[in-house]
């Protein structure tokens, strides 16, 4: 197949793999399993390991059909490297490990996914501090920075609450002062937005979400953009300044983060993925159309005290989510009215599954307090907004019309 540049996003990612051709004309890129890699000449296994020409070393450091997913992501995200993790925590754990020292700061958005609170304490505890500030205005950004401030990372759209990083405005301030700029864009996913057009350096994805969108494998990427100036990152070691410095970045996190910390993404689950990220964008049109009716009736229901989309007018930051964002997501949240047993509300449902995933095909629904948050406690949930009988939604793919009774049955009591 002869490469064009500019294809759509779909058909890029549908035809991604012949671009480079496959083993006996397979449209998929094959599963390769083997976790060694031999060569005939020693001299070229000795270049490989040294990095002067491409090649593959070991699998816990990349593997075949990894590499075709990681080229797929990168692709996504318009980045000029991306690598692959079994996890989108390890993901973000590879960040931390790779290029985090004890003495350094880093700003966080306060409106996090649960683990990755969780991760923070953890990185707190090895001298690393955090402050959480609520990124929704910059300016709570710009006052938390100090001199050794060497990350900020934010969430584009937070889960379960909603809420909406002023991300350009964010980029801006990291650009200004020569900081790292870390945004996790799994609740978007690259098709409704890229993170590097707001200036992220670093773009974290959770490949068991949306992207795989089945919910039959774990996996998760960070992708280099471009954006950031390594030259200015005060924790490059020196042996990975031998390349260009375009490169010191996601080499460090491939050699400490991936090889070293060893969370590598295995290749039948990276085969799940590719295939499944060929439906992205079909999925996430019916996905968001899904939501947004969703919400409406929801916000429409007397029974119902709130409800957090970005597709609503209501929504805080619906001029940001709308301003940035090809739609408005797939998650949403709820609070039902004092009175209403959220379990037995839960219980009502017929389609809508009880289950902690998100981005799956199949609508999923949550107690949030209750669940995925219940071990960070009342004090720091209500620090986050989070009321005890909040709801999360994860709108899958099935027809509105289905999707809407069900919901409207589950309130009426039926």
């Amino acid at each position: 197949m002869t490469e064009k540049k500019n294809y759509g996003f779909t058909t890029t990612i549908l035809h991604n793999d012949r671009q480079k051709g496959i083993e006996h004309g397979s449209l998929h890129k094959p599963v390769h399993t083997s976790v060694a890699f031999g060569y005939a000449d020693a001299r070229q296994l000795a270049s490989v390991f040294q990095g002067k020409e491409p090649g593959f070393r070991y699998g816990r450091q990349g593997n075949p059909t990894v590499s075709a997913l990681e080229d797929k992501v990168n692709k996504m995200e318009q980045g000029v490297a991306t690598l692959c993790f079994a996890t989108g925590m390890g993901a973000i754990g590879a960040v931390f490990q790779a290029l985090l020292r004890a003495g350094d700061h880093v700003v966080s958005s306060s409106f996090l996914f649960g683990n990755t609170n969780s991760l923070w304490q953890t990185v707190a505890g090895q001298g690393v501090a955090v402050d959480f500030v609520d990124a929704t205005e910059v300016a709570n950004v710009a006052a938390a920075i100090k001199p050794n401030t060497r990350i900020v990372f934010v969430e584009t759209i937070a889960n379960p609450r909603t809420q909406v990083a002023d991300l350009k405005r964010i980029g801006e301030l990291c650009q200004e002062r020569g900081i790292l700029y870390i945004v996790d864009n799994t609740m978007t996913t690259p098709y409704l937005f890229q993170p590097k057009a707001v200036g992220a350096g670093l773009v974290v994805n959770a490949l068991t979400k949306s992207i795989g969108g089945h919910g039959n494998a774990l996996g998760g990427s960070l992708t280099d953009t471009g954006a950031y100036d390594w030259t200015r990152f005060a924790n490059i070691f020196e042996n990975y300044k031998k390349a260009a410095p375009a490169q010191w970045g996601i080499t460090q996190i491939r050699a400490k983060g991936l090889r070293d910390f060893g969370a590598s993404l295995g290749p039948e689950a990276a085969h799940h993925i590719a295939v499944g990220a060929e439906t992205l964008a079909l999925r996430m049109e019916r996905t968001c159309a899904n939501a947004m009716a969703l919400a409406e009736l929801l916000e429409s229901d007397e029974r119902v005290a709130a409800v957090y989309y970005p597709g609503l007018k209501s929504h805080p930051q619906h001029g940001i989510s709308s301003e940035l964002f090809r739609s408005h997501g797939s998650l949403l949240s709820f609070e039902l009215k004092d009175g209403i047993d959220c379990f037995d509300f839960l219980n009502r449902l017929k389609l809508a599954i009880p289950a902690s995933n998100l981005g799956d095909t199949r609508t999923l629904i949550i107690p949030v307090a209750h669940t995925i948050f219940f071990e960070m406690g009342a004090e720091r949930r209500a620090s986050m907004g989070i009321a005890e009988s909040l709801i999360r939604v994860s709108v899958g793919i099935e027809d509105t019309d289905d999707l809407l009774e069900d919901f409207s049955c589950a309130l009426e009591g039926c």
